[in-house]
């Protein structure tokens, strides 16, 4: 049923847009309604719910512009979803973020003059735990202030009761099935953090270095032989000399050994395929301990591994009298005995790749190490099938190969890290009879098998084996919970590229192993924010923008709408804050049009029925059947976007219709229909309608700025966050044609207007030769006089095909034709003047460089481009004086 409602004009809409008032006050008003949350319906009434995880962000400081890009992206699908009428959970949390987490509170004891072994393992743990106690409620305010949309009933922390109590279940289950395992492997070591860390947790740059040329002595004869290394300090670990079996220069070598020098001991000269012949002498030193391909090789080819390195970096006893040292000491050390002894053939510089750790951006070291791993083959195939049968996706889908390679050529994983802040390894030690248990609780008192004491392995679980768990830990798995039952699998995972195999791949295969399936069909990876230049944002570079600072100056509406807008899959960003200001400057246009808007609409009485404004339909205009078409496209369009995951392409779409369409043309346009009050009634029905209707378009993209207009304009519902996201009508085909022609018409006149120097006030006469659009073009008659400035009574529709006027400027669009007679457009009398005066200016000119190119002297003397320029310079002006002349004579005839 269609009800009649008269709206009083809001005089709390105020003149110029201010974000931040604008967004004070409504993130709370949407959380205490309890509008992030699924609704007690939601959870039971069998519709598929949308889901999506937050990546949880590490609880040890302020958000940065990647997440700040994740929460936009995030709440943009999470928003939509939620108008589409869908059971939505965005699920947020925290990660305790082990290396990290630990690091950052061990910088705080170092400013107190302590260590963590000063605290102890209790006491460090505690103070751990109230930095994360601090810190993580800081998190949810930063999102707040982004607008993220996220319910925070269910937000989870890794270290939380729920989460701990399914890494040790999961962990037991991997155990149970000989998927866990503990031993020596290579892997990669920080001295500084003291503790494995992953491969995908080192950050590798060009360093400028050298290679250093040492020769060994070859046992039993006056021969040397010369192995090339980046490394000299770590051949005191030599166990071997390995070269390519194909190395001719070698063969008679082969099976010798050379003495090493500094600690004299003897080691063999083996063979191994992978020795490249062409880098450094084709002999490379073998150390076994310290690099993975001398592992490898010594795997093939039977060496020892000797360790010459304590956990902090340090030189340990098997270093002779380098014990003790740094390993930069122990470099500088090694390479000066070589000198002195003769053994240092040359120095050369070298560029090479060097792996530091990310968190703390030590030098990483490759050891070999006592450690847990997990078993990957059984788990990898899976997780690789599920890509390949289309049970996962990715967005965009090349990361779909890199997904599979990686896949393909998987090592185990080691999940051993030597901190104290994490998840402690569920493995507990009889100290009687020696047994090994694994358990599901969180503590054990005495060993089951002797009743004995018992001692918990002193490890803790790598961050990402907690991490991976996330899509069920958080809905209460290993208990079947009503949120598990609902809400797993979830549909979109959305996070940054970089850590794809780091966290996206293992959710994949423990989500698989774990609960039979994937955890989400649908992963969309961003790419980094980076600054204008190009440059990944540093603090040591000075160019980090601080999303909270940005969102406090501009508006986190103008922040969100920048990054996504800016973005495409699976792609780098730049940002700068003139693009955020234009962002703001958007958000401006927009409050402008709506209070226009509201002023025409406070004076009639809008339309509405059940579901809210009713669709005008009778009596419209020409331009009100084109901006509502405008708006079904738009809507289908911008639909068909998001559906595709293509939301910076359906921001612009949204952005170009509201600015260019809805308040540069329609709004514009109407203005000449409000004098007359059943035209005018019009007019506020479809403004009301199509701002409405753009606002909820709008409204993920810019959640603050739509709800603050939304709730001025007419409508039905409590909040546009959960109004219904607007559906698309049937485009009018023929009121767009029609009404494209009219705006290119219009841009024609305006831009004959500007060449002639037409002033902007200044009223103009024309002949518009129509064709078949005269009767849409007769019927928008004052639209068209109006937007191009030409006088009611001098606006002619003519049949026909235009006749050539020479005292006439002619505006064309397409089949339709506008003649602008002079007489109209300019003050003859002072055009002439300004034309007689710039005539005079270039004859000047021309009289100038005709007197250089006469003189003989100049031609040959001066430089070739010196008389170019001349030459041109007389070209130009007899050019311009014969088109000022043809001017005045057109002038002339008037």
């Amino acid at each position: 049923m269609t009800e009649i409602t008269k709206i009083t004009a809001p005089a709390e809409l105020a003149k110029a847009y201010d974000p931040q008032s604008v967004e004070r006050g409504l993130y709370d008003w949407w959380d205490d309604q309890g509008f992030f949350a699924p609704s007690e319906t939601d959870l039971t009434d069998g519709r598929k719910p949308f889901v999506t995880i937050m990546p949880p962000p590490n609880v040890t400081g302020v958000l940065h512009v990647g997440h700040a890009l994740f929460v936009a992206l995030e709440d943009i699908m999470t928003r939509w979803h939620r108008m589409k009428g869908e059971p939505t959970l965005w699920l947020p949390g925290a990660d305790h973020a082990g290396i990290a987490g630990q690091w950052v509170v061990e910088k705080q004891l170092a400013e107190e003059g302590l260590t963590r072994q000063d605290l102890g393992r209790e006491k460090f743990l505690e103070r751990v735990w109230r930095f994360m106690d601090e810190y993580r409620p800081r998190i949810r305010e930063q999102m707040k202030l982004l607008g993220a949309s996220a319910d925070w009933s269910r937000f989870a922390f890794t270290m939380d009761e729920g989460p701990a109590r399914a890494v040790r279940h999961v962990f037991k289950h991997l155990y149970d099935k000989g998927l866990i395992y503990r031993g020596k492997r290579m892997i990669t070591w920080c001295p500084r953090c003291r503790t494995a860390i992953s491969d995908l947790e080192v950050k590798h740059r060009e360093e400028q270095s050298n290679l250093w040329y040492l020769a060994y002595p070859v046992e039993g004869s006056d021969e040397k032989l010369v192995v090339a290394t980046t490394r000299p300090e770590t051949m005191l670990g030599d166990t071997g000399v390995a070269v390519n079996p194909d190395d001719e220069r070698y063969s008679h070598l082969v099976g010798k050994q050379v003495r090493l020098p500094i600690v004299d001991r003897l080691i063999p000269i083996v063979t191994d395929s992978h020795v490249d012949k062409e880098f450094g002498t084709g002999a490379v030193k073998v150390t076994p301990a310290h690099d993975p391909n001398d592992f490898e090789i010594a795997q093939r080819t039977n060496l020892p591994a000797i360790s010459i390195m304590n956990v902090d970096g340090s030189i340990n006893d098997e270093g002779a009298e380098f014990a003790g040292m740094t390993r930069e000491d122990a470099r500088a050390g090694v390479v000066q005995r070589f000198e002195d002894t003769g053994l240092l053939v040359k120095v050369e510089p070298h560029t090479h790749s060097v792996g530091h750790c990310e968190r703390c951006d030590t030098v990483v070291e490759p050891m070999i190490s006592e450690q847990w791993f997990v078993q990957m083959d059984s788990l990898a195939k899976p997780a690789y099938d599920a890509a390949q049968n289309g049970g996962l996706t990715f967005v965009p889908e090349r990361f779909k190969g890199v997904y599979d390679n990686w896949l393909e050529n998987i090592h185990d994983w080691c999940i051993s890290r030597k901190l104290w802040w994490g998840h402690r390894i569920p493995i507990w030690y009889c100290q009687e009879c020696g047994d090994v248990h694994v358990t599901i609780e969180e503590t054990m008192e005495l060993c089951p098998s002797c009743g004995g004491a018992v001692e918990q392995d002193p490890a803790v679980l790598d961050t990402w084996f907690s991490s991976g768990l996330w899509p069920f830990s958080t809905l209460g798995w290993p208990d079947e919970t009503p949120d598990l039952k609902r809400f797993y699998p979830g549909s979109v995972l959305e996070t940054g590229y970089e850590i794809l195999f780091i966290w996206v791949a293992r959710m994949v295969f423990l989500g698989i192993e774990i609960m039979g399936e994937v955890p989400f069909h649908t992963v969309y990876l961003h790419g980094i924010v980076r600054d204008i230049e190009g440059a990944k944002m540093s603090k040591t570079k000075g160019n980090v923008i601080d999303p909270i600072e940005v969102s406090g100056e501009f508006g986190a509406d103008a922040l969100r709408y920048t990054l996504v807008t800016q973005s495409s899959p699976g792609n780098d960003s730049r940002l700068s804050l003139q693009k955020v200001e234009a962002s703001r400057n958007f958000g401006n246009k927009l409050w402008n049009a709506t209070r226009f808007a509201l002023r025409t609409i406070s004076d009639h009485e809008i339309e509405m029925d059940a579901e809210g404004l009713v669709r005008p339909a009778k009596d419209l205009q020409l331009a009100d059947r084109w901006i509502l078409s405008r708006l079904d496209e738009v809507t289908s369009g911008s639909t068909r976007l998001l559906d595709g995951c293509l939301f910076g392409e359906a921001g612009r779409q949204i952005n170009d219709f509201i600015w260019s369409e809805l308040c540069d043309w329609y709004i514009e346009a109407s203005k000449v229909r409000l004098k007359e009050p059943e035209e005018a009634k019009v007019v506020a029905q479809v403004l009301a309608y199509t701002i409405e209707r753009s606002l909820r378009l709008l409204h993920p993209f810019m959640p603050f700025i739509t709800e603050a207009l939304w709730q001025q304009v007419p409508h039905r519902g409590e909040s546009i966050m959960i109004a219904p996201w607007p559906e698309a009508g049937t485009p009018d085909e023929a009121a767009e044609r029609s009404f494209a022609s009219l705006m290119e018409l219009v841009r024609s006149i305006r831009n004959v207007r500007s060449e002639a120097g037409v002033e902007p006030a200044r009223w103009l006469s024309a002949d518009i030769y129509a064709g078949s659009l005269k009767d849409d073009f007769e019927s928008a008659r004052r639209e068209i006089g109006f937007l191009a400035r030409i006088a009611d009574d001098h606006l002619r529709m003519r049949e026909g095909a235009p006749e050539h006027d020479a005292n006439a400027r002619t505006a064309i669009a397409g089949d339709v034709v506008a003649s602008l007679p002079l007489a109209g457009m300019v003050d003859l009398t002072a055009e002439r003047e300004r034309l007689q005066k710039e005539l005079e200016e270039v004859r000047k000119e021309q009289q100038r460089a005709e007197k250089q190119l006469s003189n003989e002297s100049f031609v040959s003397r001066a430089p070739e481009q010196v008389v170019r320029v001349q030459r041109e310079r007389l070209a130009r002006s007899t050019e311009q004086i014969s088109l000022i002349e043809q001017r005045l004579r057109a002038l002339d005839s008037v």
